[in-house]
């Protein structure tokens, strides 16, 4: 089963609806055991997901709005990191923000030469992240790394995703990402089912085990509710740099 996320006019960032449409696509291949294998891809091919759309942020008012995204960001992760089947994102262009979460949720990740994987949350909106998608990229990249990318707002390029184990390979050219996206699902999707399973499956709990259990409620509430966000959202949508005052 393919999986387009499909706003190529504004690099594929993530609606509301999309979050609920990829729900739905994933409970679809739950219960459809015919499927045996899934590639995640961006329609256009000039992005894979550049985040949520900037713009619905705008309606947040109050605390409740800001427990809620996260809150729903993690179901919808969860609930892609639960597919029955090996999941598999295949990458072109940038892979930020919500791109980079639903990218981490995948078993295996390919890339084109464009492909580029950062969270430059702290040079565009002032948010923060989850704790449980912080233990998702912690878990995919270490944490000196993820700090890196994080404290420095910067994109790794393809040569180093590959280096670093987010990509397990990168095609000789745009062109074939798909193509060898299609190969590698037949592929996996030709290996006994319960084993890819159950590999998938021991690995999140393992990797759950990291989560602590104290909650991020105070984290998410600082930063969504800070005039910095709000600066960062309205500077975002102006095309101009954001005037952070740690406020």
């Amino acid at each position: 089963m393919w999986i387009t996320f499909n706003r190529p006019e504004s690099r594929n960032a993530m609606t509301w609806n999309m979050y609920d449409r990829l729900k739905s696509a994933c409970a679809s291949v739950n219960d459809d055991r015919s499927i045996r294998a899934v590639v995640l891809t961006g329609g256009g091919g000039k992005a894979f997901v550049a985040g949520t759309d900037i713009s619905q942020f705008k309606a947040f008012r109050t605390e409740q709005d800001a427990l809620d995204y996260e809150a729903q960001g993690n179901v919808v992760m969860s609930t892609l990191e639960a597919v029955r089947v090996p999941t598999i994102a295949a990458i072109a262009g940038p892979c930020t923000g919500a791109g980079a979460a639903i990218a981490a949720c995948c078993d295996l990740r390919i890339g084109s030469p464009s492909a580029r994987y950062g969270i430059p949350i702290a040079r565009t909106l002032g948010n923060c992240l989850s704790m449980p998608n912080y233990a998702r990229a912690a878990a995919m990249l270490g944490i000196p790394r993820l700090k890196d990318l994080i404290m420095r707002a910067r994109l790794m390029d393809a040569p180093e995703m590959l280096a670093c184990g987010v990509l397990s390979e990168v095609t000789p050219d745009e062109e074939s990402l798909l193509l060898r996206a299609q190969e590698l699902a037949e592929e996996v999707g030709g290996y006994a089912p319960l084993t890819l399973w159950a590999t998938k499956e021991a690995l999140r709990r393992i990797r759950d085990r990291t989560v602590p259990e104290s909650e991020d409620k105070d984290l998410i509430l600082a930063c969504y509710m800070s005039q910095d966000f709000k600066e960062g959202v309205d500077a975002f949508l102006a095309k101009r740099s954001p005037q952070w005052k740690g406020e």
